[in-house]
């Protein structure tokens, strides 16, 4: 995510200092491509946002930074916490240290799953949060920091949260890229709860345009969601993948999938209600069903070990 969103602010003239710690999940590659095309608007820091001690002068810090993915949180969640919270104190303490008129809204990227799952509603910015897994638990945290920060030092921000995002680009953990990993592999896709979960789709390019769409509105001190309005259970999206994956040939699902897994805590349906961004003007533009071809060729023809 952070990759399209750089480019958009490149895209509009924006000067940008990128940072990042270059976790496993890291594609630093792109920050070359940045350097070489855009140097007198990009620099680039190699640090952990839990670690910095200085913020240069900036109208926005747009917080991408996370540990995201659910089973590494179940497995293993410290490092959970010390990015998705403790990372966001660092930063929210950095913004107050800095005199009034020169404190930057801090744009911070939350997720759907900080409400909990969703059976027959959707979700508006209003709702409790419900967590029901360490990595979902950690994203309420930093949310709940920032409003507390904004209450008592007066510390603008703006807090997005977006369904599933996909796209090229994404690591290889994230369902799209990780079942076409093991297509290549002759490997069978573990795939939790039967399939039966359900999720929002959104491309990250479309996320990347509801940011600049608010960044220019000039809105502060609010929470917006952002919905793809592509809903699908998880076997229907890996259906649709073989589908492109095997060029259309039939194929029994058993033979590239193993159901045998289960996730603690598992959320059955996320939903939202984005009306909020959407009055503002935004609408998705990316068709799920014209990228997924594009996605899968993508991964397909260029494995990534």
């Amino acid at each position: 995510m952070g990759r399209y969103v750089t480019q958009a602010c490149l895209d509009k003239g924006y000067y940008v200092i990128g940072v990042d710690k270059g976790t496993y999940a890291s594609d630093l590659s792109w920050v070359k491509r940045w350097e070489t095309y855009h140097g007198d608007n990009f620099k680039f820091l190699k640090e952990d946002i839990k670690d910095l001690n200085h913020l240069y002068e900036c109208d926005f810090f747009i917080n991408m930074a996370a540990e995201s993915h659910v089973d590494n949180s179940i497995a293993g969640s410290k490092v959970f916490l010390d990015t998705n919270i403790n990372g966001v104190y660092n930063l929210l303490e950095l913004i107050r240290q800095k005199g009034g008129h020169q404190k930057p809204t801090l744009l911070h990227f939350s997720t759907d799953e900080v409400y909990g799952d969703c059976i027959n509603c959707a979700h508006t910015e209003m709702d409790i949060l419900k967590p029901s897994n360490p990595y979902s638990a950690t994203k309420a945290a930093g949310d709940h920091l920032i409003q507390a920060w904004h209450r008592t030092y007066g510390i603008p921000y703006l807090i997005v949260r977006p369904t599933n995002n996909y796209g090229i680009g994404q690591y290889m953990e994230k369902l799209i890229p990780r079942a076409i990993k093991s297509f290549n592999l002759e490997k069978k896709l573990p795939l939790h709860n039967g399939g039966l979960p359900v999720r929002n789709w959104l491309h990250a390019h479309d996320t990347a345009q509801a940011i600049m769409l608010l960044i220019e509105k000039g809105v502060v001190n609010e929470i917006y969601n952002i919905s793809g309005d592509y809903e699908k259970t998880n076997i229907e999206i890996v259906n649709q993948i073989l589908h492109h994956y095997l060029e259309g040939k039939d194929y029994k699902i058993e033979d590239y999938v193993d159901f045998s897994y289960s996730r603690p805590g598992q959320d059955v349906r996320y939903s939202l209600d984005d009306s909020k961004l959407r009055a503002l003007g935004w609408s998705p533009k990316k068709k799920f069903e014209e990228e997924i071809p594009k996605i899968v060729k993508c991964y397909k023809e260029k494995f990534v070990w």
